[in-house]
């Protein structure tokens, strides 16, 4: 087992991580392959954007690294400590408020019942943040100020119906900011809000890491906000890795078809980032019984006889740039993808 990296800033490390879901009854060996040999860190104060198409592992990948769902397999090490093996029947309170979760769906992550105060005061309480009443209400009308929810005494006192999505997602972002965590999991945020509101959530969220030194695991479907708000981007395709490295490197200079696939889609006025239409074929192969060789065979344009074999290596491509793709001929990368 490779030593966990510690002293440099690294909040989170994760290692081969796996996750396999079985389906076809109790009896049945079948098994969903949803994350495969996943491993990436994250340091403080860092953004990584994980982005790829629905199915592809990255809410899992989430729900795993916050120990809503167990791995198949892999390490994740937090701060130095080995969380599985540490705690191998669930998370602690500790980590829990030092990880934590922010939803796609505002509205479904709050009870409709309750007021905006009382979704901010629970962790608090939970946690034990503020001592007393007075400060506890403090603290509240604080975190909703912090997020951009003013007055503050109104938004309180509101429901979460009589707020607007952006504003609902804003209540989130306060709610998990109140344990003072050291990483946020932000698991496309801003997908179901209006096009004109998003900039506000990413604007609102570059803030929180510059003052409060945060960490962040971005997940979207969108490349360009994960360009816009990561340091540096993977990118996820039926569970695997295929390329990572620096955001602006990569979109600039996309090296596997999959990556080069999801910038074509993105209408960009900009010369130098790729533009032009990448042609796709074929379909997302089967996570029950997936195929050798690379995952995105069925679809590449370059596809050769070796990628329906194994899947291949990753290869540096650039300074901090990497690729899982036999058009490559870079050198091998011994460790494990770093973000």
């Amino acid at each position: 087992m490779e030593k966990p990296v510690e002293g440099n800033g690294t909040v989170l490390d994760v290692r081969h991580l796996t996750k396999r879901f079985p389906v076809g009854g109790l009896f049945s060996s079948k098994k969903v392959h949803a994350v495969e040999d996943v491993s990436f860190r994250i340091s403080r104060g860092q953004v990584v954007s994980l982005v790829g198409e629905s199915g592809s592992g990255k809410s899992t990948t989430a729900r795993l690294i916050s120990r809503l769902i167990e791995p198949t397999s892999g390490e994740i090490f937090f701060k130095g400590r080995d969380v599985l093996r540490a705690e191998p029947r669930g998370a602690s309170r500790q980590y829990r408020r030092e990880v934590q979760m922010v939803f796609q769906d505002p509205f479904g992550s709050l009870n409709p019942v309750h007021t905006i105060g009382h979704h901010i005061s629970r962790p608090l309480k939970i946690h034990r943040r503020a001592p007393n009443r007075r400060e506890l209400q403090e603290r509240v009308l604080e975190l909703l100020n912090t997020v951009g929810l003013n007055p503050p005494e109104e938004f309180a006192n509101k429901y979460p119906h009589q707020l607007s999505g952006g504003q609902r997602q804003r209540v989130a972002f306060a709610r998990a900011l109140a344990v003072d965590p050291e990483l946020m999991l932000a698991d496309e945020p801003v997908s179901m809000l209006d096009v004109s509101i998003r900039m506000g959530i990413l604007n609102l969220m570059e803030r929180l890491k510059e003052e409060h030194s945060l960490a962040y695991l971005y997940i979207t479907h969108d490349i360009a906000s994960a360009r816009y708000i990561g340091d540096e981007t993977i990118v996820m395709y039926a569970g695997h890795m295929v390329e990572g490295g620096d955001s602006e490197e990569i979109m600039h200079h996309p090296a596997h078809p999959y990556t080069k696939l999801l910038l074509s889609a993105v209408p960009n006025p900009h010369a130098g980032l790729v533009s032009r239409k990448v042609e796709d074929r074929g379909e997302v192969p089967s996570l029950i019984d997936p195929p050798p060789g690379c995952p995105f065979a069925a679809r590449c344009p370059h596809v050769m006889d070796v990628c329906r074999q194994a899947m291949p290596e990753v290869r540096w491509v650039g300074e901090n740039h990497w690729t899982r793709c036999y058009l490559y001929d870079g050198e091998p990368q011994q460790d494990a993808p770093a973000g």
